[in-house]
């Protein structure tokens, strides 16, 4: 379970190509962002709309917590597998967007946060990160995750109006996040410890 600086390079590309896109010009971020009727014909905004915000809010917001979860990653330095499992998950999100047929399109980096802070959770009550009590972390940042999905029913309730920010929040994201991250973050878990096992 070797460490890796492969966590904090992931996010510092988040937030770069979030500022850059920021003050891109407007016909370039439009090509950019994911829309339900289109994505087929421009998969790339299956990656690309994570980086593109609705307003300034919207990418403080964002930005506060990728640098949150980047200080949590240097603390803990998961190894690359981590990485690769929320890799995994930055597509998926988007695409299962699809399964709720009113959402017509969706940007920011929401969903993709809460997949790499569960990949984290999952990864430390695994023990496949090896810090003291990593069992107690994963299962605190676990069940803030699990309580705040709970309490915005994103199955349900997939989109939801936010007057502070004036924006429309696609909460399915972050519950496709979290699922994603879970999955993902058990499997290469269960992989790397199948690789270290003796004969294996």
């Amino acid at each position: 379970m070797k460490r890796s600086n492969a966590w904090l390079v992931l996010c510092a590309v988040h937030g770069v190509a979030s500022m850059l896109l920021w003050w891109a010009r407007e016909p370039a971020v439009h090509a950019l962002i994911w829309r339900a009727d289109t994505w087929t014909d421009h998969p790339w905004t299956l990656w690309s709309s994570a980086w593109v915000h609705l307003n300034t809010a919207h990418l403080v917001g964002n930005q506060l917590a990728l640098g949150a979860l980047a200080a949590f990653g240097w603390m803990v330095r998961p190894s690359r597998g981590a990485t690769v499992a929320w890799l995994l998950c930055w597509p998926l999100i988007q695409a299962g967007l699809t399964w709720w047929p009113h959402i017509g399109y969706a940007v920011g980096l929401s969903g993709l946060l809460h997949a790499g802070a569960m990949v984290l959770a999952v990864q430390l009550l695994g023990q496949c990160i090896p810090i003291p009590k990593a069992r107690r972390w994963g299962g605190l940042l676990a069940l803030g995750l699990l309580v705040k999905i709970g309490l915005e029913r994103g199955w349900s309730q997939p989109v939801v109006w936010d007057p502070g920010n004036d924006m429309s929040v696609i909460q399915a994201a972050h519950l496709l996040g979290v699922v994603w991250g879970a999955l993902f973050g058990a499997a290469v878990c269960a992989w790397t410890r199948h690789r270290a096992a003796p004969g294996a």
